[in-house]
C-alpha cells in the first residue's frame, strides 16, 4: 500500500463567502486517498491573497473570476507574472462561455458557476497531482 502524502494547502479567493463555502464543501476534507487532508485558507480580498501567496506556500489557488472589485482572472495573471513557480490556479468563471477569458489569465483549469462539486474536484485533482509530483 502506498504512503499517504502530506496535507495539501489550498487558497480560496472570493469576495462572496457563499462561493468560498461552496468550494470548501465541494472539495471536502480529503478529495482523494492519494493526499492527506486539505488545509484551506480563505481570502476575501486581493491584498489578502497577495500577502499570503509565496512560492511553495500553497499547492493550489482557487480564484473567483466574478469577485469584486478585483476579479480572479486579473489576479491569476498577476500571480503568474510575479511569482516564480506559481502554484497551479483554478479560476471560477461566471458562465461556461467565459472559459476563453481564462486563457488570457493563464489559468491552469476553469470551472463555471454554479459550482458543480464533481467538476471542481475533477479539475482540481490533476493540478494537485502535478504540483505534488514536481515539488515533493
Amino acid at each position: 500500500m502506498s504512503e499517504v502524502m502530506q496535507n495539501l494547502k489550498v487558497l480560496i479567493y472570493s469576495d462572496d463567502s457563499a462561493v468560498r463555502s461552496s468550494v470548501k464543501i465541494a472539495l471536502g476534507v480529503r478529495p482523494s486517498l492519494e493526499f492527506g487532508k486539505l488545509e484551506i485558507l480563505e481570502c476575501a480580498t486581493q491584498p489578502a491573497v497577495l500577502a499570503n501567496v509565496d512560492p511553495g506556500t500553497f499547492d493550489l489557488l482557487i480564484l473567483d473570476g466574478e469577485a469584486t472589485p478585483s476579479g480572479g482572472m486579473g489576479l491569476c495573471r498577476q500571480l503568474k507574472d510575479e511569482i516564480y513557480n506559481c502554484p497551479p490556479v483554478l479560476v471560477l468563471v461566471g458562465r461556461a462561455d467565459d472559459r476563453w477569458l481564462a486563457t488570457w489569465s493563464r489559468a491552469d483549469a476553469v470551472v463555471a458557476h454554479p459550482i458543480d462539486p464533481r467538476a471542481l474536484v475533477n479539475a482540481a485533482l490533476p493540478l494537485l497531482k502535478s504540483r505534488n509530483s514536481v515539488t515533493k
